[in-house]
């Protein structure tokens, strides 16, 4: 048997974007032949999109772990890494996506509908794409950046038009199997509705749809029986049918109060007072179900109610009532607004706008955020020298450092960029040098070990005396010929 799944935990990655290309040209007889390395594939978006033919997030539930395709790295020879294939999930109609904190990301209705949950990283520059008329031959190139991480909570609200709720074993199954083409699982025992039930009710040129929601009882709105888990799937319903057993041999049952223990139900789980309402007293088949139907009947019609008795053994009563769902579905069709096609909202960025902020922290560190930033780091290979000299230009420019003085930071002081803290020494913008690959001379420091040559120079100096001692040693042995 097919299980059914309304809630999942998706555990989503993006692909990582594929590293730049550090390569110089080489051909024989064709010396300077300048860097050739291709810049590193965007790694795989995750998408989710409305399938109409999927029904559950049964798939999710066996694999919530789903990752994309990481973008390929450059090659030399100016050849370009390929991206990462972007993946698509399928989803049900009416799918609505969340954080762990209950903040809707994207409320996926209609077929088609796709919502990008977690975007590919970019590839990095290799070092054809990074050189300029000053840096002619960069000795490095950018990393590949690191897809979207996060997890999210997909939910399943169903799309119908009517929704039939009451109490377990009212006929609901029953119900929706000799107006619709559905098969539920239909039993003489309560629960047998495990899942949501779905049929589609044609009446004339109206058609629709209707939801058999599992059975509720007293407290299912807090947690109790299965109601909390499926109440969610009567939110989309534009007309509620109450099915009541007048049949039922239960003590302390009757259809009044099984009406007012699930108005109640509905009115705790909140936003459904507002939907219309009809009750289908169900079972009239049996002589006292008939009777009880027409005593209860009057009181219910005083509360403002459409009653209809019904049977659907006998199928007595299901024409009223099927035409009366239509009505009412109609009606609520023609009072909802007309749709419209998603607008494209451009938000233009403020003239005032550095794309960056610094937070003082309590601790005397200054934290830098910003998209460009933080991107420029993740894509700084620190092992190279050159690479480092190039952030710190770019950052530079940005005026970063002039807002950290401006911000209060000293010499020395900590400086946070995404996962990277530096110990902050202001500097001049100055123009970059060329020197060995890979090195920048702005950051080089005095080796505390000694050169070859500079070895060699002081032994030399060591074993050469200094001119007064030889002009001493002279006058000494000049003397002591003359004592002789």
């Amino acid at each position: 048997m097919t299980t059914f799944v309304d809630r999942v935990v998706l555990h989503l990655q993006a692909g990582d974007g594929g590293h730049g290309c550090t390569s110089i040209h080489r051909e024989k007889f064709k010396p300077f032949g300048g860097p050739d390395g291709g810049n590193g594939g965007h790694g795989g978006t995750v998408s989710l999109v409305v399938d109409p033919q999927v029904h559950t997030l049964l798939d999710f539930h066996f694999r919530p772990h789903v990752k994309a395709e990481n973008g390929k790295g450059g090659s030399g020879s100016n050849r370009d890494g390929a991206n990462g294939a972007d993946l698509v999930l399928k989803v049900p109609n009416g799918t609505v996506v969340q954080t762990h904190d209950g903040e809707v990301l994207a409320d996926l209705v209609g077929a088609g509908t796709t919502f990008e949950a977690a975007r590919g990283g970019r590839g990095g520059r290799g070092n054809a794409s990074l050189a300029n008329s000053r840096r002619k031959v960069p000795g490095f190139a950018e990393l590949g950046e690191p897809g979207d991480r996060l997890d999210v909570v997909l939910e399943l609200k169903s799309v119908a038009d009517v929704g039939l709720v009451g109490f377990p074993s009212a006929g609901k199954s029953s119900l929706i199997s000799v107006i619709s083409a559905a098969k539920p699982k239909i039993a003489d025992y309560p629960f047998t509705t495990l899942v949501p039930n779905l049929g589609v009710v044609r009446v004339d040129n109206h058609t629709f749809t209707v939801a058999d929601v599992p059975g509720l009882i007293p407290g299912a709105a807090m947690g109790k029986g299965l109601g909390l888990e499926f109440l969610r799937h009567v939110e989309r319903c534009s007309v509620l049918v109450h099915v009541v057993d007048t049949a039922t041999l239960e003590p302390g049952r009757d259809p009044l109060a099984d009406i007012e223990t699930i108005e109640a139900e509905l009115a705790q789980y909140g936003g459904l007072a507002d939907r219309p309402r009809l009750v289908a007293l169900n079972k009239i088949d049996v002589p006292d179900g008939r009777d009880l139907a027409e005593i209860v009947r009057p009181d219910l019609e005083a509360r403002g109610f459409r009653v209809f008795e019904i049977s659907t053994a006998t199928r007595e009563g299901l024409k009223e009532l099927t035409y009366a769902m239509a009505e009412l579905v109609e009606q609520a069709r023609a009072a909802a607004p007309p749709a419209e096609p998603t607008r494209i909202v451009i938000r233009p960025k403020a003239v005032d706008d550095a794309g960056f902020t610094i937070e003082a922290e309590p601790d005397g560190s200054f934290t830098v955020r910003g998209a460009r930033p933080e991107r420029w780091v993740l894509q700084t290979n620190f092992d190279n020298d050159e690479a480092v000299g190039y952030l710190a230009d770019r950052l530079a420019r940005l005026g970063v450092e002039e807002k950290l003085a401006k911000a209060g930071a000293n010499p020395g002081d900590l400086v946070r960029i995404g996962d990277r803290e530096f110990d902050w020494q202001p500097t001049v913008l100055a123009e970059f040098v060329p020197s060995v690959r890979g090195a920048d001379v702005r950051l080089e420091e005095r080796p505390t070990r000694l050169s070859a040559a500079e070895r060699l120079a002081a032994r030399k100096a060591r074993r050469q005396r200094p001119a007064d001692e030889v002009e001493a040693a002279t006058q000494e042995a000049d003397d002591d010929e003359d004592w002789e």
